[in-house]
């Protein structure tokens, strides 16, 4: 065992003896605009002050994962990845229908994992993506009646792309984001005096909506961006010789009936009127920040109860968001505003006084964390066919960056997104190194093989963050990048495995 090892495992024997709860916060659509993230990993240069003071507080107390990145930039396939903690390619799910116990197998989730393990499970809000995308919830991975807030139908419509709710209203008729923030607070009151007693730990999942499309929030919280404070992204136009396979026409905000009347076609280096992308980017600021609000009246109870000293608190979005970079919105792309996304662990007795680390990480590796953390035993890495391995881990545990934030964690870590196009079915399979980003969109099989044919290729891009950091310029077919293009294709289809 090496030292640093033997170190890292003392330093860990007076952590993990008890066993820890778990309090498991998600928000909807997040890119890591939060005011811990102003530097070189904010998602753009362009913002105004953002007010986002509990997950601030959240992280200057956790573990904060700068350059965390997600498996695909879409609900359902990036929250089942990381909740079974596999890839996508491993759950075969890739889209808002599929469950993944149909598809993938039948694979032991992280909250079915503490369930197994003698915890009192409870979800609320949205953890899995609802519906039949997750066989309703996963029941497997709950032992208390899971909880949905009312009022989904009214705040849900297709009417407006965003609205600041009058209070007259959301008093009559609570919006959902705080209804989830209620339960769980109920439910913090309930579980606490088993688990103060050291009779039963807890697993608390509360998955927030916001900011998802609509843009919803209290009205108050508008005022924290005046409008004269917004400005428009300073990249509006798609990167210098992207493939089109890359785009996402943004079909889910169009959808709108505000947006459907100014008839955008979501085409390539097309816009949205400079009016409608300001109020956009500063809805979507203040939904944020009503997010931040909610998730600190949760963290509040817990400190009231008298967890705190003995409860983990994670906290991550399932992606990021494009808010008119690139011409772009919403998400369902493998740029780095989609696929780059907050997460952030505050483990008591271990990260008190802040961990900030830059390593590259990926949002499977919160799986084996968590139990690591909880002090459960461990996960064995999955073998290359795990269709019939219950419990496994594709992710690594981020426990060693808590010793030393700097030591190197992964030479790269890999997001995918699928497209159709000429008939083909096609998977862009993409890749984060310390410098660049490399992304190629190959002709994907699908089932039963679920594997790409790399040698027919229908785009290829390379950014180059050192010097373009928010990949305006493909590089790929640049000659002075040829030797750098070559390396990087042999380390992408070499696969996460081999990173």
């Amino acid at each position: 065992m090496w030292p640093s090892k033997v170190f890292l495992f003392f330093c860990l024997i007076p952590i993990i003896q008890n066993r820890k709860n778990v309090l498991f916060l998600v928000s909807d659509d997040m890119r890591p605009e939060l005011a811990a993230y102003y530097g070189q990993d904010f998602p753009t240069p362009i913002h105004p002050q953002i007010h986002s003071p509990n997950l601030d507080a959240l992280a200057s107390k956790s573990i904060l994962l700068k350059r965390a990145y997600v498996q695909q930039a879409v609900c359902s396939p990036s929250r089942t990845s990381l909740l079974t903690g596999r890839r996508p390619d491993t759950t075969h799910v890739y889209d808002l229908v599929k469950y993944f116990r149909d598809v993938g197998g039948n694979f032991t989730t992280l909250p079915e994992y503490f369930k197994l393990n003698g915890y009192t499970v409870a979800g609320m809000g949205k953890i899995f993506h609802p519906g039949k995308a997750s066989g309703y919830d996963d029941p497997s991975s709950w032992n208390v009646p899971y909880f949905h807030a009312s009022n989904q139908a009214r705040y849900t419509t297709k009417q407006k792309s965003w609205r600041a709710v009058p209070t007259s209203e959301y008093v009559a008729y609570p919006l959902p984001d705080r209804q989830i923030a209620d339960n769980a607070i109920t439910t913090l009151r309930t579980v606490a005096p088993p688990a103060l007693s050291g009779d039963k730990n807890f697993f608390v999942a509360v998955g927030f909506h916001k900011p998802h499309l609509p843009f919803l929030f209290e009205e108050d919280f508008l005022n924290l961006y005046p409008r004269e404070n917004i400005r428009l992204p300073d990249n509006g136009y798609a990167p210098v010789d992207m493939p089109s396979v890359a785009w996402f026409s943004y079909g889910g905000l169009r959808s709108f009936h505000d947006i459907a009347k100014l008839n955008a076609s979501g085409n390539i280096n097309t816009s949205l009127p400079n009016d409608t992308i300001i109020d956009l980017r500063r809805a979507y600021y203040s939904a944020l920040s009503y997010t931040d609000f909610q998730v600190g009246r949760v963290i509040a109870e817990l400190e009231n109860l008298g967890l705190g000293n003995n409860t983990i608190v994670s906290f991550w979005a399932d992606h990021g968001w494009q808010l008119g970079e690139h011409g772009e919105w919403c998400k369902q792309t493998n740029f780095e505003d989609a696929v780059h996304a907050p997460m952030m662990i505050h483990i008591p007795g271990l990260t008190d006084k802040g961990v900030v680390t830059e390593q590259l990480t990926e949002f499977v590796d919160l799986y084996p964390t968590l139990v690591e953390a909880a002090g459960l035993p461990v996960l064995d890495l999955c073998p290359e066919d795990s269709t019939k391995v219950a419990l496994c881990r594709e992710g690594t545990s981020l426990m060693p960056l808590i010793l030393n934030p700097s030591i190197e964690f992964k030479r790269a870590v890999f997001s995918q997104y699928p497209r159709s196009t000429d008939g083909h079915n096609v998977m862009g399979y993409t890749m984060r190194t310390d410098r660049y980003r490399y992304t190629e969109w190959p002709e994907f099989t699908g089932s039963p093989d679920y594997k790409p044919l790399w040698g027919n290729v229908f785009g290829i891009e390379l950014y180059d963050h050192n010097v373009d950091p928010e990949e305006n310029h493909n590089r790929a077919y640049d000659l002075k990048y040829s030797a750098v293009r070559q390396r990087l294709t042999k380390q992408l289809h070499d696969g996460w495995r081999h990173n």
